[in-house]
């Protein structure tokens, strides 16, 4: 097809989209140099966006004084989802690594202005969740553009958003959707963490996949 990108560049975009990796542990001290992260924003802010409503709020966050604070928000969190479990699952999520907080140089809050009228509306009469949804299209081109540059990404969901909204100064009507991460790292997983920790496995594309109605007959089983 005439439109179609080039083999070459097809590779490029499914490589990066199958080697990102939520990146929580190996990042290097040295900081992203001002240009690159601003293509990776720019990568984000180039996002799909209900309505072009271009709802996401990018806070970068270097002063190491604030990422203690937010690691402590974390701790506090982790200790108590680590309660949440019982014997050896316990003691397996006590063993993994959930975070970079401190290890990476820059860390990034994105946040999602749902009630802006950009847009005007256009698209969120009957799901207006559809705004958060374009916030996290912005995160996972930011993800998928930061692989491409060598730069890895961690998630950070176990936070409580409460404490982080107030540190961060974040007005009330902002929405946080996520606490990434951010640096260049000394190497990235041949396979996901958890994966490779025995947390959880991957399912097999097809059991996830239905035509014409929903069915989930091959949900949670070995269909291949």
């Amino acid at each position: 097809m005439s439109n179609a990108f080039s083999e070459s560049e097809r590779n490029a975009v499914y490589r990066a989209i199958a080697t990102r990796r939520d990146v929580r542990r190996g990042y290097t001290a040295q900081p992203l140099p001002d240009e690159l992260l601003e293509r990776l924003l720019s990568a984000a802010h180039s996002a799909p966006s209900v309505g072009l409503m271009q709802p996401s709020r990018f806070i970068v966050v270097r002063d190491p004084a604030v990422r203690e604070v937010v690691h402590g928000i974390f701790s506090k969190a982790n200790t108590a989802a680590a309660a949440t479990y019982s014997g050896e699952q316990r003691q397996h999520y006590s063993d993994l690594k959930l975070e970079g907080i401190r290890e990476a140089p820059q860390n990034l809050c994105v946040v999602c202005d749902a009630n802006s009228e950009r847009g005007h509306k256009l698209g969120r009469q009957t799901m207006p969740e559809t705004s958060l949804y374009s916030t996290v299209c912005a995160i996972q081109n930011l993800w998928l553009a930061a692989r491409a540059e060598g730069v890895g990404v961690g998630w950070v969901s176990i936070i409580d958003p409460e404490r982080l909204q107030e540190l961060l100064g974040i007005p009330q009507h902002l929405v946080i959707v996520a606490y990434l991460c951010i640096g260049y790292v000394d190497h990235f997983a041949a396979e996901p963490d958890l994966e490779r920790h025995g947390w959880e496995t991957r399912t097999q594309l097809r059991s996830v996949i239905s035509y014409d109605r929903y069915s989930d007959a091959c949900s949670g089983a070995d269909c291949s």
